[in-house]
């Protein structure tokens, strides 16, 4: 009786790691932005992901960080686009082409634009502004 025990406390076990190990794969493996505010800001930022079916809108203080994830296995119409904007006029908009397997870190220097001197080129690469909008690159 005590070996019938032990192999269906094996066989929980194991169907409880078939169930969880793919889902937790999952979760950790999607791609990850990251934009980091300067903590230099004078201004609060309000901000809007939009990643195709997702929107999320939030605010963020000096030297606060917004995050959102990707899809691991986007499709041809996939997008990925961050908002972000003052009180006082600032607009800016980036289109982001996530990497697989990784996260991207995004800074923004003091006066909300994306700092050349923080963010890694490979990363610069793959934003683009989005259409219509200032260039969130240059003052």
């Amino acid at each position: 009786m005590s070996a019938k025990k032990h192999k269906v406390r094996y066989g929980r076990w194991l169907f409880l790691i078939l169930v969880i190990l793919p889902i937790a794969l999952w979760h950790f493996a999607s791609p990850v932005v990251s934009v980091d505010f300067s903590p230099d800001s004078k201004e609060e930022f309000r901000y809007v992901w939009n990643t195709q079916d997702r929107i999320h809108r939030g605010d963020i203080k000096h030297g606060g960080t917004a995050i959102e994830s990707s899809y691991i296995f986007p499709d041809e119409d996939f997008f990925m686009m961050f908002f972000w904007w003052t009180d006082k006029g600032l607009q800016q908009c980036i289109d982001i082409t996530p990497k697989r397997w990784a996260t991207i870190d995004i800074y923004l220097d003091a006066a909300g634009r994306i700092d050349t001197t923080k963010t890694a080129p490979d990363i610069i690469a793959r934003l683009k502004k989005c259409e219509g909008e200032p260039d969130p690159f240059r003052p």
